[in-house]
């Protein structure tokens, strides 16, 4: 669903200024409990309509995995008054562009448009919203875009499926153990009347946040949200399910074979805590500190200087009740995957233990004061981290604020930080291999 226009993005990027300015904005309530946040931005004829709705795939059943990512194709399908295969003629003949987006927590949804389309943006959302066609031509369309979709970035893609194996070993009772794509099986078992139950039920004006951002007439886009999204009916409340998991107290080890490869990877992965807790911004410190870029601690030292590995990385996913940090090398012969992890705890262990230098703090808090600034760079990232902020951490103002906590951050709690969560203990470490099959 990726579209580009070039003199657009180019006004996107400069519709807002890349310096660290706080962001403006206006938020209120619709009576049918739609929250409504609006940025104004005039610098460039840009304007961004955008819905997140709080629904990922930990709110599916777990012999119905895949709904949320699904919805997020499915609700492009049509609508009561837009035909079937309108919605990005709609966009496109308007100058705009339109994508969205699913995680664990979350489904957003965006159209870029001129200024002076953004009615007719108000108006799709509002539609998307009120009047989804869910049928089974749509359903059975978007199955088989979401099969060839899994195929690529899954089954045939080398080390795609890193992160099934690793969440299905971290989870055990949080439906993070299972990926957003979700399983064929459960989406081809489920009946239509299941689809039209999850978007009555998720895709309503209360479980959602609406966000205006760019150049437009607060007073008259007041009056259009509420001509569109007024009406539309409140839903039941969401009543979200608390899962607990049980602390990792041992190493948990697991083997995958992946017929897509020819060089094993080892895969070190700790659960984490909630993003928005004190904790989980101490470990993207730490996180950043050992594997962000050539310069960080783990690359240079494993495959720069001691040229022990093609590759070191890691990923970390905040998400909204747990988090994970993992870690992965590619090791270069004659070495080994077990060669690798040991390096790689020789470096977790100097965490630990000492202070990091002054100088190496230091560049931590300039890379996060460069992420902040770029992650408001412009009004598309705006109008996002305005939904996320407020949607999955209840406060809108951290879009300004949270620099500040990294800022709070000492050399200290990222030792004790260290120490609470990256033990050898608190670990699931994964061998992911070739297959023996593939080599026949």
């Amino acid at each position: 669903m990726k579209n580009s226009i070039l003199m657009l993005s180019a006004a996107l990027m400069l519709g807002g200024v890349a310096h660290a300015q706080k962001v403006a904005f206006e938020e209120y309530n619709l009576d049918n409990g739609m929250h409504v946040i609006l940025h104004n931005d005039p610098s460039a004829p840009v304007v961004i309509t955008s819905v997140m709705y709080h629904v990922g795939s930990k709110d599916e059943r777990p012999d119905r995995t895949g709904f949320a990512h699904f919805f997020e194709h499915l609700l492009f399908e049509g609508t009561k008054n837009i035909k079937r295969g309108e919605w990005m003629k709609i966009v496109t003949a308007n100058g705009g562009v339109n994508n969205a987006n699913t995680t664990d927590d979350r489904t957003y949804y965006y159209e870029v448009f001129p200024s002076n389309s953004l009615e007719l943006g108000l108006w799709m959302e509002s539609e998307r919203l009120m009047h989804p066609v869910i049928n089974k031509i749509g359903v059975d369309t978007q199955n088989e875009v979401v099969k060839e979709e899994k195929r690529m970035r899954y089954d045939n893609q080398p080390y795609g499926n890193i992160l099934p194996v690793v969440k299905e070993n971290m989870f055990k009772k949080h439906p993070y153990r299972w990926t957003t794509i979700g399983s064929m099986k459960d989406l081809d078992a489920a009946t239509l009347e299941e689809f039209q139950a999850f978007n009555k039920k998720f895709y309503t004006p209360n479980n959602a946040v609406l966000v205006v951002a760019g150049d437009f007439d607060k007073a008259k886009t007041k009056e259009w949200i509420q001509k569109y999204f007024a009406a539309i009916p409140r839903g039941e409340e969401v009543k979200k399910q608390t899962y607990i998991e049980e602390p990792i107290n041992q190493t948990i080890k697991a083997t995958y074979e992946d017929p897509n490869i020819q060089i094993p990877m080892v895969v070190a992965s700790y659960r984490t805590p909630s993003m928005k807790t004190r904790d989980a911004r101490v470990l993207d410190l730490i996180s950043s500190y050992l594997s962000d870029g050539k310069s960080s601690k783990l690359y240079k030292k494993i495959v720069d200087d001691k040229k022990m590995a093609l590759q070191i990385g890691a990923v970390g996913f905040s998400q909204e009740d747990y988090g994970m940090y993992i870690l992965y090398g590619l090791p270069m012969a004659p070495n080994t995957t077990t060669d690798i992890l040991k390096e790689m705890d020789e470096e977790i262990v100097k965490i630990q233990t000492d202070l990091i230098s002054e100088k190496d703090y230091q560049k931590l808090q300039n890379k996060f004061d460069n992420n902040f600034v770029n992650a408001n760079a412009s009004v598309e990232g705006i109008a996002e981290n305005l939904a996320s902020f407020y949607l999955l951490y209840g406060d809108v103002n951290l879009i300004n604020t949270e620099i500040d906590l990294y800022h709070s951050i000492t050399r200290e709690e990222i030792r004790e930080v260290a120490k609470k969560y990256l033990n050898p203990n608190q670990r699931l470490i994964l061998d992911y291999i070739p297959s023996t099959k593939a080599q026949n």
